[in-house]
């Protein structure tokens, strides 16, 4: 197997992921990125955010010496073979991307970038990036390919070493052979496409698995009115293999760093070229009505009535990351509920095994370290991040600790017989 001499800009999830899977699979890794704290954290061992084996990989990849970290990005690609493009591409005010990190990296290494070396997108980007970073380079000795990422945090680094597919992007020759030689060990299927198709690709996808989980949620609603159970359902749609169970369950809404803005940007460029992606906006319009559902229901737990008033009222929540196995607050449907229970004057406390209470600088809600804490003088608990603990609470402690021993487990995660044998209300989605 070949080892590449891999620059990679930008040492977030997307970043630092492929900087220390590459370096464990054998390649020469430079990872840079501005945030001289970051970098100078990482230089010690220490990842900045809560991601599983990704701290081992890096300890393992600065000490074989194959893994650098820096803040010079012209030294860092001077020797590159391939420089990959991990920078944040955040949601613009017009709903698209904001490619301003992108266009500041390549005026930085443009005139640093070796002949033949190939600048290769992960981050998501607006689909025909590719031709403008052409553009931009003014370089025609130098490759422009898309790769986009498809790693899902909490596991992302299996999913880099095991991953459904590798999607690249390329219009010439010299790219595909430094591609071929980078993923060379791992066993994946490959789609060998064109640049702008590598791009849409990315999209397409996440505003799929946003158009399943919306639509979860639009079943679990009409399951409440008809009195069906929806976990049933999802079963029994889940079987049929056109359909199969993924993203298929209820909750608070979608979130994330990854599904809220791509699926606004797909709206965004398919109306730029006159095509209605009718169905993804609804999606979206879908998915803001569920935080206000999940409030709703809360309303009428705590108080007994849907008219009734929070305020003052003590409301316990578990859970804030959009999802288990992550500390990633960013889009979290957990927050807007919190925000609009905060908004109705509900007193909110809040506990998540991955966010440190220094974090509630960002969060609509009093942060402890301890889950019975929340609960204490609580009317009303509601679960938001499907945690693997929280199934193993002592929920008989719980219902000694609040005020009305009522549960809204907005994920159907716990199991709810033993909620009820504790003394508590259990209450879920989608079940009438």
């Amino acid at each position: 197997m070949g080892s590449c001499r891999v620059t990679v800009v930008g040492a977030g999830y997307v970043g630092l992921t492929s900087a220390t899977c590459l370096a464990r699979l054998g390649h020469r890794v430079v990872c840079v990125d501005n945030d001289t704290a970051k970098v100078a954290s990482l230089c010690e061992g220490r990842v900045p955010f809560y991601e599983p084996d990704l701290d081992k990989l890096l300890r393992e990849g600065l000490a074989s010496e194959r893994l650098r970290v820096t803040t010079a990005l012209p030294e860092a690609v001077r020797d590159a073979d391939l420089v990959l493009l991990c920078v944040p591409t955040p949601m613009g005010d017009d709903g698209g991307a904001d490619l301003g990190a992108v266009r500041t990296v390549l005026a930085k290494m443009r005139t640093s970038l070796p002949s033949g070396c190939v600048v290769v997108t992960k981050s998501t980007v607006p689909v025909g990036t590719s031709h403008r970073i052409r553009e931009l380079l003014r370089r025609p000795d130098v490759s422009v390919a898309s790769n986009p990422e498809f790693l899902r945090e909490g596991t992302a680094v299996r999913d880099f070493f095991s991953p459904d597919r590798i999607v690249i992007g390329v219009d010439d020759p010299h790219a595909r052979d430094r591609l071929s030689e980078l993923y060379e060990a791992i066993p994946a299927p490959r789609v060998w496409t064109d640049p702008v198709s590598a791009e849409l690709t990315k999209y397409a996808a996440n505003a799929m698995l946003a158009l399943r989980v919306s639509y979860a949620n639009v079943l679990a609603e009409l399951c409440e009115k008809v009195g069906a159970d929806i976990r049933d359902v999802i079963e029994a749609m889940g079987y049929d293999e056109r359909i199969g169970p993924a993203f298929l369950r209820p909750g608070p809404g979608w979130g994330g760093s990854c599904l809220p803005k791509d699926a606004h940007e797909l709206v965004r460029a398919a109306a730029s070229v006159g095509v209605d992606a009718g169905m993804v906006r609804e999606a979206l319009a879908i998915n803001d009505r569920q935080a206000r559902r999940v409030v709703a229901r809360t309303r009428r737990l705590a108080t007994g009535s849907a008219d009734g008033s929070l305020r003052g009222v003590r409301v316990g929540l578990l859970g804030l990351a959009f999802k288990a196995g992550t500390d990633d607050l960013r889009d979290s449907p957990a927050l807007t509920v919190a925000r609009l229970l905060g908004e109705d004057g509900a007193d909110l406390t809040a506990y998540d095994p991955g966010v440190r209470a220094e974090r509630a600088d960002v969060v609509p809600a009093v942060v402890v370290d301890d889950p019975y804490r929340v609960a204490k003088g609580a009317s009303v608990l509601v679960v938001l991040t499907e945690w693997p603990e929280f199934q193993h609470l002592d929920w008989g402690r719980l219902a000694d600790l609040m005020v009305r021993p009522v549960v809204l487990d907005t994920r159907n995660h716990l199991p709810a017989d033993d909620v009820r044998a504790a003394g508590l209300e259990w209450h879920g989605l989608g079940i009438g």
